[in-house]
């Protein structure tokens, strides 16, 4: 990934923990490596191709003058996401805090935070069972692109299916959808959860009926495993109804458990069964 580089720009702000600092203020040194593709701006030499560095910079300088916060993270966290939801052709960003005048009471040169942010590429299964099962599944993919940290880049169309595990119930209508975002997986699910209950989700049956069922079943390439989020979807790769629609949006993407395509993965299935 090409890079902008934007290094040490001075600015005087107010941001610390101690009232002095908040008060009188101090100067923070300010660098930033904007990751996007710049081939197209080479090629053509004109700066509507480019990503404008002086209106990046003056960006900077006023968030940093008008805001105001305790911990050097947060400020390298917000700025990052004022610069990615600013301007979409920047693709990660690497933010660097430096404080020079850090009241540590030791000799140094400063102290700084420096993080590493940019857009994921998420795949979402979509899936109801109760009521208006197409308007419950565009309502949830609705309310995914309202969230400014959510880019909706695609949908599958939507399938009839047999429940699995609970038999008992209505057929399902299935989809995948392509979004990236600026949230972190657990934050991610955070958000599922809101959209879930906002649409009535009950989770009384295990795999019982439900008005709207969101999953994560992959994030970028990572692997996650906690107690509360296990990525890629452990079960995806035994379930038709996710990889029929995922394969529609995402057929070359990689499980990263199996190092195999979803088109693939669906195509073994198939001989399965």
């Amino acid at each position: 990934m090409d890079e902008i580089r934007i290094r040490r720009l001075e600015v005087f702000a107010r941001h610390g923990n101690l009232p002095e600092e908040t008060a009188l203020g101090q100067k923070f040194l300010i660098s930033v490596a904007l990751q996007c593709d710049a081939g197209r701006a080479g090629r053509s030499d004109a700066l509507c191709d480019s990503i404008d560095y002086a209106a990046v910079s003056h960006l900077i300088k006023k968030y940093t003058e008008e805001n105001v916060f305790h911990l050097l993270e947060r400020l390298a966290q917000c700025l990052a996401d004022e610069i990615l939801l600013a301007y979409p052709a920047v693709r990660g960003i690497v933010v660097e805090v430096e404080k020079p005048w850090a009241p540590v009471m030791l000799p140094l040169e400063t102290v700084s935070v420096r993080i590493e942010r940019g857009w994921s590429t998420v795949y979402l299964g979509i899936g109801s069972n109760m009521g208006d099962k197409e308007k419950h599944l565009l309502e949830a993919i609705r309310l995914l692109g309202e969230d400014k940290r959510i880019r909706v880049v695609s949908r599958s169309s939507f399938l009839i299916t047999k429940p699995v595990g609970y038999e008992e119930q209505d057929d399902f209508l299935n989809g995948a959808v392509k979004i990236e975002t600026l949230y972190s997986p657990e934050e991610l699910l955070e958000v599922i959860f809101q959209i879930e209950a906002a649409l009535k989700r009950e989770r009384t049956i295990h795999w019982g009926p439900r008005t709207i069922d969101l999953d994560i079943l992959l994030f970028d390439d990572r692997i996650i495993q906690s107690e509360r989020l296990t990525v890629p979807h452990r079960e995806m790769a035994k379930r038709m109804f996710v990889l029929e629609p995922l394969c529609e949006i995402a057929p070359y993407a990689v499980h990263p458990v199996y190092g195999k395509t979803i088109e693939r993965l669906k195509n073994e299935l198939e001989e399965l069964q």
